[in-house]
């Protein structure tokens, strides 16, 4: 049986499918921005993905299309599916993780847990939910934030009003949640329903970008591990998601867990599985998006840290760098995204396993620092 993949963006996801792909044998081809996309190396076309033409020209030929990332246009993708196209997930999925008023709109029916939220099309409205929330809130905007992009925290309607000019529609504002700390879940789901989940995971987030992850959440065990493994299999059915969907979490100062962010496709928070998991993130995505048997979900160590490396090298590059972090680490697993360093940008992480917490962090971060 001959099966293959081709997977919409060429960032650093894609990237990290690949290895995966050639294990099981399995075709992958990948749509990029341009030649030098980080998953440059199965790159079969060029073309940018919201060029109706272009999509639908490359989903000829391959078995299912999957996604690097979640901006492809819905009618793009509803253009797919009504050519016979297997899209995984599905344009009815992905408007939730496209949309986060739709997402909070849909959470709320299905009876899940969010921050106290509102849609705000105007300063009045937004003043409005300030007075009743202490003066102070989350706004985001409603379609392509991430990484702390989209994002402001506000005591006043005036500091977003440049979004209200330039948004042509409306705004999401949330409550500013008090947490003790971020948590994520990731979970794989197959059209035939079966659905595997990985440890709870604890994310440290600095400057609105994932810096860490430990794996699994430190103090976790028992109730809250088992909240948050519900409330991912409730959106992955209840949104009807094939492939790996990150759940991303608060756990609050008064002991609620409240869904933050959604992700439809392998995530940051769980790059620690490539070596940490019996079955690695981009391999279960694989399966899943394929609707073949699901892998298990074990950790391989007591601990898994992963560190990002963000910015990289202020001269030459990450390469340059290996004959130290290599000989100072050895027990660090790098990943090398092949970008060039830029202040703030994902250019790799480290992944380091072990029995001691306290060790793991400490080789983890020193490894990662030094590629600075």
């Amino acid at each position: 049986m001959s099966l293959s993949v081709g997977v919409v963006g060429g960032g650093q996801l894609a990237r990290m499918m690949i290895p995966a792909a050639i294990e099981l044998g399995i075709e992958i081809k990948v749509l990029g921005e341009t030649p030098e996309s980080s998953a440059r190396l199965a790159v079969s076309e060029v073309g940018d993905y919201r060029d109706s033409a272009t999509v639908l020209a490359f989903a000829e030929g391959v078995d299912v299309i999957t996604f690097d990332h979640e901006h492809v246009p819905q009618p793009i993708l509803r253009e797919l599916v009504a050519r016979g196209v297997q899209v995984r997930p599905g344009p009815h999925a992905l408007l939730y993780a496209q949309d986060k008023l739709l997402m909070r709109e849909r959470l709320g029916q299905l009876g899940l847990p969010v921050p106290d939220w509102a849609r705000v099309s105007d300063a009045g409205e937004l003043a409005e939910f300030l007075a009743d929330h202490d003066g102070r809130a989350v706004v985001k905007t409603p379609r392509g934030g991430y990484d702390g992009k989209g994002v402001r925290v506000v005591s006043s309607a005036s500091e977003v009003a440049d979004w209200f000019d330039a948004a042509g529609g409306d705004l999401l504002v949330e409550e500013l949640v008090e947490f003790r700390r971020e948590l994520a879940q990731l979970v794989a789901r197959r059209p035939s329903g079966e659905i595997a989940a990985w440890p709870l995971v604890e994310t440290v987030q600095r400057g609105g970008v994932c810096a860490e992850v430990l794996a699994p959440a430190p103090r976790s065990a028992g109730s809250l591990s088992d909240t948050a493994s519900d409330i991912a299999y409730r959106v992955a059915e209840g949104l009807d998601v094939t492939g790996v969907l990150a759940v991303e979490l608060f756990e609050t100062t008064d002991d609620r867990v409240l869904v933050n962010e959604l992700a439809m496709r392998p995530h940051n928070s769980g790059h620690w599985t490539i070596d940490g998991s019996t079955t690695s993130q981009f391999e279960q995505h694989l399966r899943a998006v394929l609707d073949l048997p699901l892998g298990a979900t074990g950790c391989r160590d007591t601990w898994s840290v992963m560190v990002n490396i963000l910015g990289g090298p202020a001269t030459g590059t990450l390469a340059d760098r290996y004959p130290r972090v290599l000989a100072d680490q050895p027990t660090a697993k790098v990943h090398n995204y092949g970008k060039d360093p830029r202040p703030g940008r994902k250019v790799g992480h480290v992944t380091v396993g072990g029995d001691d917490l306290d060790e793991v962090v400490y080789q983890a971060r020193a490894a990662a620092a030094a590629f600075d």
